[in-house]
């Protein structure tokens, strides 16, 4: 049964009958236009919504709550970040809340450094003219599995000290877990990264290394070890979160630049304005969501949440809300700083470790491809192929260009 497929949940008594839509992440029938399209007609409706998809749901969709829940895991805990609820083992930290969330956390941000990132932007920037010189001649390219899915998930697998071998499988329980095609998947995939990482840890206790992965096996909470399943929760948010997530974004940014040749042309003209341009795309196509778990019964925005009740919070609503972000469809490279606090890395205690290291990877991609290949298209005939789930990707983007353009 695919999660389209899913029978509908009934409507809990609480739930007042105008609130409710027939809206499904995992298909939001947005056509050619992609998600995104989907996501913003949400806008037209009530600010809280609630869906009988995916067991059963709410749905926030303006920036103002977006921002109150991402900072208040009481009473909208990170205890259980999955749709539907399903029999999955716990990923951590980002399934603990405060004050047990920073404890664990703390081991991952020494790798996200402004110093550990800065020797990570050196090597990403090498492999990304690399990739671009051995394609560019061709006149064309599928740049997911070209150079969406190479520059941050090697870069990536440089980091946590895997062989890079490894990448094809890896990616296949990703693609399981963040776009299931059925409830199984999921559950399967995180199952079989657990076997996986079993034999990481073994090495690692045999082997210890300076790698991340190395750092959380060694680690202690409280002068004590981290027990095998907490470990295995952590090295499993580890892998999944930095095989999937900015591979998505570029493909999004890349069909952007090709749909939008004179925002392109501004780039290329003013190289100055790529650092804003790579936080307007973040903005404008932040690709991941996550649930929170009701603890308690909870009034917002003139909406009784009633303990236990599962919320759908989806960052690219936050971005492409009007009432924060001036003409939201449109990319700004000139968007004043304070009018950039877009919240697609999360907010408080739960944002992104690893957000300045994704906004330095597209802005090497936007600084590297566009010196190279300046002018391209999506090809004719050959639309790009979308995939939907808790995060959204482009998984095919066929590009072409005329060779003799190219430097």
């Amino acid at each position: 049964m695919s999660p389209t497929e899913i029978a509908l949940a009934e409507k809990p008594a609480h739930v007042p009958a105008d609130l409710v839509v027939d809206w499904n992440f995992y298909q939001p029938a947005a056509g050619d236009a992609g998600p995104h399209a989907a996501l913003k007609r949400l806008h037209d409706g009530p600010d809280i919504v609630w869906t009988p998809r995916n067991g059963g749901h709410w749905i926030v969709t303006r920036a103002a709550d977006i921002e109150f829940i991402q900072k208040n895991h009481d009473p909208f805990s990170m205890q259980s970040i999955s749709l539907p609820a399903d029999a999955r083992p716990r990923i951590l930290p980002i399934e603990f809340d405060p004050p047990q969330h920073a404890q664990y956390r703390t081991i991952i941000n020494q790798f996200f450094t402004p110093s550990a990132v800065k020797d990570l932007q050196a090597e990403a920037r090498v492999l990304a003219i690399d990739l671009i010189d051995g394609f560019k001649k061709d006149g064309r390219c599928e740049f997911s599995q070209a150079f969406a899915q190479q520059l941050p998930i090697r870069v990536f697998m440089k980091m946590v000290n895997q062989p890079l071998d490894d990448i094809d499988y890896l990616l296949g329980i990703t693609e399981k877990t963040v776009r299931p095609r059925n409830p199984e998947d999921r559950v399967n995939a995180h199952l079989a990264m657990r076997q996986y990482l079993g034999g990481v840890i073994e090495e690692r206790r045999r082997k210890p290394g300076t790698d991340l992965l190395s750092a959380v096996v060694d680690a202690k909470i409280a002068g004590e070890p981290i027990s095998d399943e907490n470990l295995l929760g952590m090295l499993t948010t580890i892998m999944f979160g930095g095989l999937d997530t900015v591979a998505s974004t570029l493909g999004f940014a890349a069909k952007y630049l090709a749909d939008n040749p004179a925002r392109r042309h501004a780039l290329i003209d003013n190289p100055g304005l790529i650092h804003n341009a790579a936080d307007e795309l973040l903005r404008l196509f932040a690709p991941s969501s996550t649930a929170r778990l009701l603890t308690r019964d909870f009034q917002l925005g003139g909406v009784d949440f009633k303990a236990g009740d599962r919320v759908y919070v989806r960052t690219l609503l936050h971005g492409l809300d009007e009432r924060k972000f001036a003409d939201p469809l449109d990319a700004d490279w000139e968007r004043p700083a304070l009018e950039r606090n877009y919240a697609s890395f999360g907010n408080g205690p739960h944002r992104c470790p690893g957000a300045t290291l994704a906004r330095s990877e597209l802005r090497i991609f936007l600084e590297e491809w566009l010196k190279r290949i300046p002018d391209f298209d999506v090809a004719s005939g050959e639309a790009p192929v979308y995939a939907y789930g808790m995060v959204s990707a482009i998984v095919k983007l066929p590009l072409v260009w005329d060779p003799d353009t190219v430097k």
